[in-house]
């Protein structure tokens, strides 16, 4: 057997292996040395490939594609800075445990360390933030090989989905010739009896013994003034059982907008959802202080939630992971509850009290929310701001799609004016490093998921990932850019750096003065310019109807911006202290 038809078998056999185990999206970066990877992908008839050529943009693509699908994506890349590109994507994915199967293409170990060309040092290059890394054999076609390559590729998918969720590494030494020979005869080992691995995984979830459950019960039966928060979690089918758990207790939910509960037919008559306006005033934290909070997923958006837990440290606070991991920032004495947190909701529902409790502490959240969704909602300006951008599209944003959210002010303006509904949405966003890199590509390969997605991104985020323009035009796939142009980072105009005259611009405020239309004349796109809310939602409404990109620009000033904010964040509290007289 020569090495063309070995190296034909021995990758056919990795791929088929990964198809059998549930593989179904392939994101190539094409080049060179990843030839046996890259062509063998797309010959097999059940994986479907995305080529993007741009490698950071391919990363945060199939990250985007299995965040919205919760399946590994495969990403695959030809040796040297190639790999290192993907380095921004797999962080993300690591932090906000998104399953990614990184297979990079690499020099054969006789051309490493001797100054041969695209040849870096690529064994274990992303350190810490893959979960697994595995160094693939030279290729061989026998029986042996054949059934080594199979288990590991069965290995490297199960390590992305096993525990939490993350990214894998497996490198590929490869020597020439690269190209597959297809016309051999049954390469997907079809016909043999090892066709399939015999690594067969059976997984149970975790769950509390009684006596543990019964503690927990005990605690929300002992305490009037309990606690829910749902931080960011991207399992819809969770919101349904702890939206149930916090209407049987009685007990107010603290819903991040990425949490999945604010969107969904769901009932959410216990769901506060405007609480980051009401907890930036330190006298309305102190007065709502809680007896217990019990925290689902990762830490809410919020800077005035954390203020909030900072505040009450001597608060209990019980963090669920359903797996493992240590997420609280707030240095609070936390206590971790490893568990399914489906099961464990449907577990307290079952110990809840026959008789509704603490009904005038529930109603002190609701009126103080119900006090900040009226202001936040109020009022139309001649001049579109940038929390009427986001409540443009929460009124017109259609069933079954996906919003997509930027960073810094995008997210917390989602936060702040994105209200409950019935719609069925999902909301999304790059929180595991929480950067500004790659949005465009993340939005985008989600859309290439089979659902409409609608972004929402600043000027620096998608001066950042124009890039990540191409694969939408490549593939005509159905995106609606919603682009806020303040010129800068308008994050910065609500910290104290803004009082720093002399250097707040060039550093902070940073004005790109680009014309982005030309951006979209460059990747055809359906380019328009809105100036008012209503004039947004009938831009929103047409692009809804079209097919492939749309871009909509909203030009706002920052200064401007920071005093709309602040003055409705001012109304809200003033109303909500006069209350207590």
């Amino acid at each position: 057997m020569n090495y063309t038809e070995s190296l034909t078998r021995y990758t056919a056999n990795f791929i088929d292996e990964l198809a059998g185990n549930g593989m179904t999206d392939v994101v190539i970066s094409p080049g060179s040395r990843s030839t046996p990877l890259a062509l063998t992908f797309r010959e097999h008839p059940s994986i479907k490939d995305w080529i993007v050529i741009d490698e950071r943009s391919a990363g945060f693509f199939a990250l985007g594609l299995a965040k919205k699908t919760n399946r590994p994506v495969a990403l695959v890349c030809t040796s040297g800075t190639a790999a290192a590109n993907y380095y921004p994507a797999i962080v993300e994915a690591f932090y906000s445990r998104v399953p990614l199967l990184v297979l990079t293409a690499d020099r054969p170990h006789e051309l490493r360390q001797v100054g041969a060309p695209q040849a870096i040092e690529q064994i274990k290059m992303y350190g810490d933030y893959v979960k697994w890394f595995h160094e693939m054999a030279v290729p061989e076609a026998t029986p042996q090989m054949l059934g080594y390559a199979r288990r590991k590729a069965a290995q490297a998918f199960a390590y992305t989905e096993q525990a939490n969720k993350g990214p894998v590494q497996v490198n590929f030494p490869f020597r020439e010739p690269l190209a597959p020979d297809f016309t051999l005869p049954d390469i997907w080992n079809t016909e043999a009896d090892t066709k399939r691995t015999d690594m067969n995984r059976i997984e149970g979830v975790k769950h509390l013994a009684e006596e543990q459950v019964e503690e927990i019960a005990d605690l929300f039966h002992s305490s009037q003034k309990g606690l829910l928060v749902c931080g960011p979690e991207m399992n819809g089918d969770f919101a349904a059982s702890v939206c149930q758990l916090a209407q049987s207790w009685n007990i107010p939910i603290l819903a991040d907008p990425l949490s999945q509960l604010r969107t969904g037919g769901h009932e959410k008559s216990h769901v506060i959802e405007a609480y980051d306006a009401f907890l930036r005033d330190a006298e309305i934290r102190a007065q709502l202080q809680p007896d217990y909070i019990i925290r689902f997923g990762a830490m809410p958006v919020s800077k005035a939630y954390l203020f909030f837990v900072k505040e009450h440290l001597s608060i209990p606070q019980f963090v669920v992971e359903a797996d493992a991991g240590f997420r609280d920032p707030t240095g609070n004495d936390t206590a971790y509850i490893y568990t399914d947190p489906k099961y464990l909701c449907e577990q307290l529902i079952a110990k809840a009290p026959d008789e509704q409790r603490g009904g005038t502490w529930l109603q002190e959240w609701q009126n103080d929310n119900q006090t900040a969704k009226y202001h936040l909602l109020a009022g139309v300006e001649e001049q579109v701001t940038e929390g009427e951008v986001v409540r443009g599209i929460a009124d017109v944003i259609p069933d079954d799609t996906t919003l997509y959210v930027g960073n810094s002010m995008a997210v917390r303006d989602v936060d702040s004016f994105f209200m409950a509904s019935s719609k069925r949405i999902s909301i999304l966003c790059n929180r595991g490093a929480n950067g500004i890199d790659g949005v465009i590509s993340s939005a985008v390969g989600a859309t290439a998921a089979g659902e409409r997605v609608t972004l929402l991104i600043g000027d620096l985020s998608f001066f950042h990932d124009m890039n990540g323009l191409l694969a939408a035009k490549q593939y005509q796939l159905p995106i609606t850019i919603v682009l806020v142009n303040n010129n800068g980072g308008g994050i910065f105009s609500f910290l104290p750096q803004a009082n720093d005259k002399k250097h707040f611009e060039p550093i902070f405020g940073t004005p790109a003065d680009l014309p982005f239309e030309k951006a979209g004349e460059l990747y055809g796109a359906a380019y328009t310019v809105v100036s008012t809310e209503q004039a947004l939602k009938t831009q929103l409404q047409h692009s809804y109807q079209q097919e492939g990109l749309s871009i909509i620009e909203v030009k706002t000033d920052r200064d401007e911006n920071t005093r709309w904010h602040r003055d409705k964040w001012d109304r809200i509290i003033t109303e909500i202290k006069e209350g207590w007289q």
